[in-house]
């Protein structure tokens, strides 16, 4: 994609297709890692499945850029909370990587309670020659060894191991609906609907509470969080947003307890606009940094706004993801759609943002240009290589040839998790159970 968004140069391969699908194979978060070598996906089945960047070879240079099965293993198991007779779903809420330090990879994992450290490292040589067991493994009588052997290492197929190294539990009495690593990378912090907690990666049985706006008498709740991160470049700030449709800026450095924002971003409703569904679509389900750090893209039920941490009163860009659904939030409330969680996503160098919609629909938005593209993620149109081509929904009156009509959007096909990888433009978009991998068309 060039900074205009041509989309006749996408084309794309396409992963991780299950016809069989089950309810636990429903991708449920997309992640790349730093380098973007690395793109972890979480299920509803509590697995993470994680795809490898295939290597550039001197015979085809221009094939790199495949992403290969890495490593899968089962982050969560479903649990049940026996002291307040709840099931908790082993469903992977947020994956996280960490930077890379050394040779191996680590991450983070959350379902709706416990936040889980992995080390994901390979192995292609296993030591031999033990002196107190056999080759079987089995342990020697020690009065049968007469001599000293040296254990020598062997070469051995490519494993990949993953582990768990921590497990952060007990600490959320709701729902965590986030995780974001500091950029002092010795701290993170989870969110849950009523309160933030602040975690060091060492400690594994302490936190430090720091939001919390869960009302003394539950009957005041007015608002919940809904997603929180961290500044990219300053350890002390992090944001997190509301069911309101509000977002929080706060400062560390002022308090223990950040109850008192540093800032408030809201934007004033028009009230010509005013129905019963106002506040339910002004939610925000999705919030995310810039990667310079100047910005915040929030993303609500119809639009992605993008504010400026200078101005809190009022985004400096506002973008339609589908304002064709405003006449039809009624049927969308009657099927519970209103209230689906869209993701959005920044390209690497800030300038196109990224966020889904329905009828495997995503949309893109080039932030110079302003020109915004529809694109879809489905078998029908999307073969290995194949070229993309925009689509286009009709409101009323005459529908055109390649247009597809408002009323026969499918509304179970939603877009809901999307990532964009750091520094090129290969984007990962998961559609139900199927990750697609789309990229720049390489001549």
């Amino acid at each position: 994609m060039e900074e205009d968004i041509d989309t006749r140069k996408i084309n794309n391969s396409f992963l991780r297709d299950h016809s069989y699908a089950t309810e636990a194979d429903i991708i449920s978060t997309v992640e790349f890692n730093h380098t973007g070598e690395l793109l972890a996906t979480g299920d509803k089945g509590g697995r993470v499945v994680i795809f490898q960047r295939e290597q550039e070879s001197k015979n085809q240079p221009h094939r790199r850029g495949e992403y290969n099965v890495y490593s899968t293993f089962q982050s969560h198991e479903p649990e049940f909370d026996y002291l307040k007779s709840l099931e908790i779903e082993e469903k992977i809420n947020k994956i996280r990587w960490l930077p890379q330090q050394n040779a191996a990879y680590f991450l983070l994992s959350t379902n709706d309670k416990t936040v889980k450290l992995w080390k994901v490292s390979e192995r292609d040589k296993r030591p031999e020659g033990y002196n107190l067991k056999d080759e079987d493994g089995r342990l020697r009588d020690p009065s049968t060894i007469t001599t000293l052997r040296v254990p020598v290492l062997r070469p051995m197929d490519l494993m990949v191991e993953a582990t768990p190294r921590r497990v952060f539990a007990n600490a959320h009495t709701y729902h965590i609906n986030s995780i974001s690593v500091n950029s002092d990378y010795e701290t993170y912090m989870s969110a849950d609907d009523l309160r933030i907690n602040l975690w060091n990666f060492e400690i594994t049985n302490q936190s430090f509470n720091i939001v919390d706006i869960k009302p003394a008498n539950m009957e005041e709740l007015t608002e919940v969080i809904t997603a929180a991160e961290f500044h990219p470049h300053h350890c002390n700030t992090f944001v997190y947003s509301s069911s309101k449709g509000t977002i929080r800026l706060c400062d560390m450095r002022a308090s223990a307890l950040c109850d008192r924002h540093s800032k408030f971003f809201e934007e004033p409703e028009d009230p010509s606009n005013r129905s019963f569904f106002s506040e339910i679509i002004s939610s925000i389900s999705d919030v995310k940094f810039s990667h310079s750090g100047r910005y915040i893209m929030t993303r609500d039920y119809l639009t992605v706004k993008v504010w400026d941490l200078n101005m809190e009163n009022r985004p400096i860009e506002t973008y339609q993801v589908h304002d064709y659904l405003r006449s039809k939030l009624c049927s969308l409330y009657e099927n519970d759609c209103i209230f689906d969680k869209f993701e959005c996503v920044w390209n690497g160098s800030d300038s196109v943002i990224m966020t889904g919609s329905y009828n495997n629909f995503f949309r893109m938005f080039d932030r110079n240009t302003k020109r915004d593209v529809t694109l879809e993620a489905s078998r029908e149109n999307s073969k290995p290589r194949a070229i993309l081509k925009p689509r286009k929904v009709c409101v009323g009156g005459k529908r055109r040839k390649d247009e597809i009509s408002v009323d026969s959007l499918d509304f179970s096909k939603k877009i809901l998790h999307t990532a964009w990888h750091p520094s090129e433009n290969i984007i990962a978009v998961a559609a139900t159970n199927n990750l697609y991998i789309f990229q720049d068309k390489v001549n």
